[in-house]
């Protein structure tokens, strides 16, 4: 019983029993971070420790509030990036797949007529109907044109298609503005993400350097003690 009392401790933050290794000292966390700690909890003492769930929590509102001095009011895109860091989620995403998802069947029937239409097969394929049609009415249909000159039939048939294509160009172009519109919202999130994980992963460097360093120390003065009682012996003798 007494072991387990020895091991376990309180959170000064969410005043739960903690193990001690869920729980950090405060000289071992960052200064800025401690400060921001003080104005939140009003019973914060330095000799007392945090456990990791609460100084993740205050992390993320530490990020939170650093970026709402930088940026301003924080919007949907800034919250979830906020939100990823504390949950330790992913924001990377197949933007194609989730694009491809929202597609009706028109849409990717006006998407393939975009692209055939915007292709060297569509201009060449054209071309070649066109003589045909030309060739077929001036010479070999000669006796009985189904579209002589000046060939209203074929302008008729071509001014359709002009007026068709247009629309659906349009159409893919504008869900390529989307496409191109959530990847940047991608990108966007998961470049101020790696900036703010940055932030964090040197604030545990240098937890991890301080922590060191004490340990350092500790070792330096267990040796120096040892050395002095060495010496101490070799004196009486």
């Amino acid at each position: 019983m007494n072991r387990e009392k020895k091991e376990t401790s309180t959170c000064q933050v969410c005043h739960r029993e903690k193990r001690k290794d869920e729980l950090i000292p405060p000289n071992l966390v960052r200064e800025s971070i401690q400060q921001f700690i003080k104005g939140e909890v009003r019973d914060w003492s330095d000799d007392g420790d945090i456990c990791l769930s609460c100084l993740n929590t205050y992390r993320a509102k530490y990020v939170q509030r650093i970026m709402e001095k930088d940026l301003g009011e924080l919007d949907s895109l800034e919250q979830e990036v906020v939100q990823s860091i504390h949950d330790n989620d992913i924001l990377s995403e197949n933007i194609n797949e989730e694009y491809e998802e929202r597609l009706c069947f028109g849409d990717r029937i006006a998407d393939k007529v975009a692209a055939f239409g915007g292709s060297w097969s569509f201009i060449l394929s054209f071309l070649m109907f066109m003589a045909i049609w030309i060739v077929g009415n001036s010479i070999m249909l000669v006796k009985q044109p189904f579209d002589p000159y000046p060939f209203i039939l074929l302008n008729l048939m071509l001014s359709l298609v002009a007026a068709l294509q247009a629309p659906v160009i349009m159409m893919s172009q504008n869900r390529q503005e989307k496409r191109d519109r959530l990847r940047a919202q991608n990108d966007y999130q998961v470049n101020l993400k790696a900036e703010l994980e940055i932030r964090i992963i040197l604030e545990k460097l240098d937890t991890l350097i301080h922590y060191q360093w004490l340990r350092f120390l500790e070792t330096q003065q267990i040796q120096m003690d040892m050395l002095e009682e060495i010496s101490s012996k070799s004196r009486r003798r």
